[in-house]
């Protein structure tokens, strides 16, 4: 087994949508900031969603409105819901697990990592 797996990704067409999931393998990530991150060709990984110990939500402003992170403890996962997809939004997409009051920003910070799902939106 892994630490984290995700799973959902795949090819939509703009304005579609897709629901991303991560699952824990083994240890319990309830006192971990949980997040997703997505990595685009020749660019940086950022932040997309954060979502902290408390259960408030951090997005980056071009997610805002469109995505809603949620996690489910009982089953040790970790979700992404995407809609109106636009093709900027074309990435390998990674969940993680960092410090408890993490935000999106803190990408430095999460240390626990899946090994990706690709998101692909044509125009």
């Amino acid at each position: 087994q892994v630490p984290l797996v995700e799973s959902g990704g795949g090819s939509v067409q703009a304005g579609g949508s897709l629901r991303l999931s991560c699952t824990a393998s083994g240890y319990r990530y309830t006192s971990y900031c949980m997040g997703w991150f997505r990595q685009a060709p020749g660019k940086e990984r950022e932040g997309v969603a954060v979502i902290d110990g408390d259960g408030h939500s951090t997005y980056r402003d071009s997610a805002k409105g469109r995505f809603t992170i949620s996690r489910d403890n009982a089953k040790n996962a970790l979700y992404l819901q995407m809609n109106s997809l636009k093709p900027e939004d074309t990435a390998t997409y990674y969940c993680g697990a960092g410090p408890f009051y993490s935000t999106y920003e803190d990408v430095a910070n999460f240390d626990h990592w899946g090994q990706g799902t690709q998101v692909t939106v044509s125009a």
